[in-house]
């Protein structure tokens, strides 16, 4: 009790939220069953903390009610936070499970609101320097000390508003003052003065400039014949300090309520009055460049814009004040019209909050713009709010206000659904300083960086609270200080910072980012508006493209052109280029992505991106390191080559013929990969997806090839007659008790009429209850592929499987799930990669839990996972995501050779093949993969010992099952070989409990070094026919004593299994 009741009650609290987090910690690192089965591992013997966790586990739900009530206990009198509780909430943070998603979003937002000072602080801080601004008689203020408002990085926007309302009028007009300026401070002011209305009420006006990059200083009239007058023209429309287009005159006013500025508005409005329309702002010389309508349409063009700040406003609520302000307002829309008014914002103070905006404009019909609604429009270009305008935003309300947060829905035609949402997310980096407008580029990076974590971490709390879900979410950075650097280095900054937090970021959904920043290249360089895009669609391909702003010499229009060599997709584009909506590609790739797998389209560049990877120096790279086209069925059911559009297909199998460029084999080899589209039909096997493999199958075995499969699929199709579904009756047992069961099927005399023609059901014709019936006996179904004939296709292509294994080359990778068929077709071909979030297995646990009348299993992973699959032997190696898998499958084939009737491929060896093997195998049991591949030396640090093999060769396969003996490939002075070596020490054998059978329990059995099992045996025959099917030549390494004996030995099959 040393820091009284609270200090003690903190540290319980902290003591239970560690707690919480040492529990759930062991739950984040992978799916359920596989961090059970790491549980043991790390507790074995002693199961009681496993049980302990697990059961602590199990009450996920109502921990997570717990933990989010302790943090606001905690955090919720006392914004600021200790180091510790900082540390514990970080942690929190972390936990990426989606059970977990309400904790860390909570202990999310107590960081973020930990980081902002106090409202109260800063509305201190900003009284005192209004009062230090202030003259020492109180009758005027210096503008210069105002300076620290204007340019000031913390945010005032909350604070601001109180001031318009201060007891000393002068305090009042110089808060007005500061927020035209600081809002305004992208703009150049050419003037700005004060007066007072009649009942003292203050007013500012001021005139602006736009920006060059403002959307509305883009458009310039190119009705005109001669180029040098266009150029001419343009360059007044840029540069003139008058252009009708560029220059605006605005007002800013406060009242306490608005019924006070009904009653003010015709003083308000009159200081409109004063501005000539047309003299000053657009003089006859330039009128004349233009035909009489252009220069009609810019005369008219309304330039006025005012500001009404209202203190206090009887309804609080959005939906209730709109009308109020759309009613006044359109009510004066002819005065408003006539005194050139562009739009009227609103500005509705609220007490420590930041205010409201309701923006009308003229364009509108003076209707609100509910885009800008909450956003202050002087803000808005640098956000380039204008480009979404292919979605309907709503604004998401932000904790930090430096982040402008939308949800967007693409616009679509009525009635139809959107199935396009996605957030956009932009902020704006301002100067890290009040005098210079230059910036130095690790100012950059580190503002970068933390406006890059900001953004995410507000993307999370939105992420997680949305009810739709949303798919290529968008953060633009727009950085608005010039800086003097290489435009190239910051693609390199950009690269490292995505690649670090790259899996939240992947996460969240983010698949398209864009910086915006002026660079100069020296320091006497013109500053250039650089444009950086970056696009990750697929999740393993990062493309960066770097664009410079450039206006076009004929339309005047402001352009993306590419920086460097490379040539972006935005080239030749406006920069006002509206995102585009979702199109059918992505959508299917979002929805393979949801699955846990990859769309089956994005294969091809994922092996590209791989050969990349192999050649590893971009110098070598090959020109056309990958080509290929796809197989497809034409009418008579024979493949044809062809390059069509991703997504063209008509079936849920695709088919490739790809040539890879290797190091083995420069000039390329040949494959044929093989992929189910899980979009289609959950990746279901019918008779048209059955013929495209078996012949796809067929052309890799006429040619001698590799065949891979990349297996994502639901087995067989079972397919529903749709005729039928609507009309069939049934017969009870008991009309009034369901229960008792049914005695037939039945169709109306009318209904079978209408489908008879079909053939689509076989019925014979009964009288019951003095009706006329037609009792269904078949149903066949009007469309094919619904029932038997799918298994007749897959019997068909499990016997040309058997088939190809025999005669070529194949690999399976298993990503998201390989079911039934799809489970034979993958262990028929043998060699298999199994993704860690993926299962084989025949039936589901939900078939299964119903057939045993009870909730045995949790998930299919539970029966086919990489824990079941890579510890019998089906599945030779796992990885932990797609692109791995396809970087394994190139990493085996670069052992094997090109084709049936090409020798292995030799390459240049990495290590002299003279040279002394220094690994000197002892009596002493030892890990025999010290001896084929080498080790780390164990007295010289930072040494290599070598083994038997050339370094870094050897890739050992199956090696959780049967570990009496260790499989592999390798090479040898650059030839590749097959390995099989002796397990010198005793091995255990975990047996895991028949969660079917209650009475059953986990069992380790020890296993002998140097002796053939049942299993080791299996293995042996396994590794011997695959390297034989593969032409290696086969090295074994025989240290045996000989099969294992007893009783246990010969029921355990090893005379069935050994004589393989």
């Amino acid at each position: 009790y040393r820091s009284g009741i609270r200090g003690y009650m903190k540290t319980v609290v902290l003591d239970l939220l560690r707690r919480y987090l040492r529990v759930e910690h062991h739950f984040q690192q992978a799916h359920y069953d596989k961090c059970v089965i790491n549980l043991r591992e790390q507790f074995k013997p002693d199961m009681s903390q496993v049980l302990d966790c697990i059961f602590s586990h199990a009450q996920v739900a109502k921990k997570n009610q717990l933990v989010i009530m302790l943090i606001d206990e905690l955090c919720g009198p006392d914004p600021s936070l200790s180091d510790e509780l900082t540390s514990i909430l970080n942690e929190l943070t972390q936990l990426s499970k989606s059970e977990h998603c309400k904790v860390a979003l909570r202990a999310r937002q107590i960081l973020i609101a930990s980081h902002l000072p106090s409202y109260e602080l800063r509305h201190n801080q900003v009284e005192s320097i209004f009062l230090s601004a202030i003259d020492m008689y109180g009758h005027q203020f210096c503008p210069e000390n105002l300076k620290k408002l204007i340019l000031s990085e913390t945010t005032i926007f909350d604070v601001l508003p109180t001031f318009f309302y201060h007891a000393n009028k002068v305090v009042c007009m110089a808060s007005l003052e500061v927020y035209v300026r600081r809002g305004y401070i992208a703009y150049e002011l050419n003037s700005l003065q004060h007066r007072q209305l009649p009942d003292g009420t203050c007013v500012v006006e001021f005139q602006f400039m736009l920006p060059s990059s403002h959307p509305n200083r883009m458009t310039v009239p190119i009705s005109i014949t001669n180029p040098d007058l266009l150029r001419h023209s343009t360059e007044l429309f840029m540069d003139s300090g008058f252009s009708p287009l560029c220059q605006r005159m605005g007002a800013m006013v406060a009242f306490r309520r608005f019924e006070d500025f009904t009653r003010n508005f015709d003083e308000v409005i009159s200081c409109f009055a004063n501005v000539p329309k047309d003299t000053p702002l657009f003089s006859e010389a330039r009128t004349s460049l233009y035909s009489e309508d252009d220069c009609k349409s810019l005369r008219e063009e309304p330039i006025h814009i005012l500001n009404v700040s209202i203190q206090c406003a009887d309804h609080l609520e959005d939906e209730a004040l709109v009308p109020i302000l759309r009613t006044f307002v359109q009510s004066k829309k002819n005065i408003l019209v006539d005194y050139g008014l562009r739009r009227i914002t609103f500005l509705i103070a609220q007490e420590k909050e930041f205010p409201k905006f309701f923006t009308f404009r003229a364009r509108d019909e003076f209707a609100e713009d509910r885009i800008y609604r909450h956003l202050e429009p002087a803000l808005a270009f640098q956000l380039e709010l204008n480009r979404m305008r292919n979605f309907d935003l709503t604004a998401v309300p932000c904790a930090n206000h430096k982040m402008h947060l939308y949800l967007g829905a693409a616009k679509v035609k009525e009635g139809v659904e959107v199935t396009d949402h996605r957030f956009f997310i932009r902020a704006i980096i301002r100067h890290s300083d009040l005098i210079t407008k230059e910036a130095s580029f690790e100012y950059l990076q580190n503002e970068g960086e933390r406006l890059l974590l900001e953004a995410m971490d507000e993307l999370e709390v939105a992420f997680n609270n949305t009810s739709v879900r949303t798919d290529c979410n968008h953060i633009f950075l727009n950085f608005v200080p010039t800086v003097i650097m290489d435009p190239f280095k910051i693609e390199e900054s950009v690269r490292y910072m995505v690649m670090r937090y790259g899996s939240r970021l992947w996460k969240l959904r983010v698949l398209q980012a864009e910086v915006k920043i002026n660079i100069r290249q020296t320091t006497t360089g013109s500053a250039v508006p650089i444009r950086l895009f970056i696009t990750n669609e697929s999740g393993y391909y990062l493309d960066i493209s770097l664009y410079k702003e450039v206006t076009d010499s004929r339309s005047g229009n402001i352009m993306f052109h590419s920086f460097g060599n490379k040539q972006g997709p935005q080239h030749g584009m406006l920069i006002n280029t509206p995102y585009v909506t979702k199109d059918l590609l992505q959508a299917k790739r979002f929805q393979a992505q949801s699955l846990g797998t990859t769309y089956i389209y994005d294969f091809p560049e994922m092996f590209r991106q791989a050969l990349f990877k192999l050649w590893s120096s971009p110098d070598k790279y090959p020109k056309d390191i990958l080509t290929y086209t796809e197989l497809v069925l034409d009418s008579q059911g024979q493949l044809v080559e062809m390059n069509r559009l991703p997504g063209g297909n008509e079936v849920g199998m695709v088919a490739f013929k790809m040539r890879f460029k290797t190091q083995e084999y420069p000039e390329g080899r040949d494959v044929i990969v093989i992929g189910n589209d899980i979009t289609f039909r959950i990746g279901s096997f019918g008779p048209g997806e059955d013929l495209l493999y078996l012949r796809a199958s067929e052309m890799a075995r006429a040619e001698g090839i590799p065949k891979i499969y990349v297996a994502a699929n639901s087995g067989a199709r079972i397919g529903m007659a749709e005729e039928i579904k609507h009309m069939f009756h049934v017969a009870w047992v008991d009309p009034e008790d369901p229960h008792k069961g049914f005695k037939y099927l039945y169709l109306t005399p009318q209904d079978y009429t209408r489908i008879s023609s079909l053939n689509s059901v076989h019925c014979k014709h009964i009288e019951e209850g003095g009706e006329s019936r037609y009792m269904i006996t078949d149903i066949i179904g009007k469309d094919d592929g619904l029932g038997v004939e799918n298994l007749r296709g897959s019997g068909m292509i499990a016997g040309e499987s058997s088939l190809a294994y025999e005669e070529i080359v194949t690999i399976s990778l298993v990503t998201c799930r390989a079911i039934g068929i799809g489970a034979y077709l993958v262990r028929l071909g043998q060699r298999v990669i199994q993704v860690e979030n993926s299962h084989i297995i025949l039936t589901g646990a939900s078939a299964l839990n119903k057939v045993l009348g009870r909730e045995v299993y949790t998930s299919n992973n539970q029966l086919g996972g990489v824990q079941i699959m890579h510890y019998n032997g089906v599945s030779h190696i796992t990885v932990p995501d797609d692109f791995e898998g396809v970087y394994t499958i190139l990493e085996w084939l670069s052992y094997m050779p090109k084709d049936n009737h090409s020798p292995v491929p030799i390459i240049t060896p990495t290590d002299p093949i003279d040279r002394e093997i220094e690994f000197l195998p002892s009596r002493a049991p030892y890990d025999p993969r010290w001896m084929l591949a080498g080790r780390p030396h164990p007295t010289l640090k930072g040494t290599w010992q070598s083994g038997f093999f050339d370094h870094g060769s050897f890739k050992e396969i199956m090696a959780p099952w049967a570990q009496t003996v260790v499989t592999g490939r390798a090479r040898l002075g650059g030839i590749p070989v097959g390995v099989i070596a002796v397990e010198t020490r005793t091995v255990e054998v975990a047996v895991p409990a028949d969660p079917a059978n209650l009475d059953s329990e986990a069992k380790i059995i020890q296993q002998a070094g140097q002796v053939w099992f049942p299993d080791s045996a299996y293995k042996t025959a396994q590794a011997i026919k695959d390297f034989n099917r593969e032409k290696l030549p086969l090295m074994i390494f025989a240290n045996w004593r000989g099969f294992s004996g007893g009783m246990k030995g010969y029921l355990g099959t090893w005379m069935c299994l050994g004589g393989r």
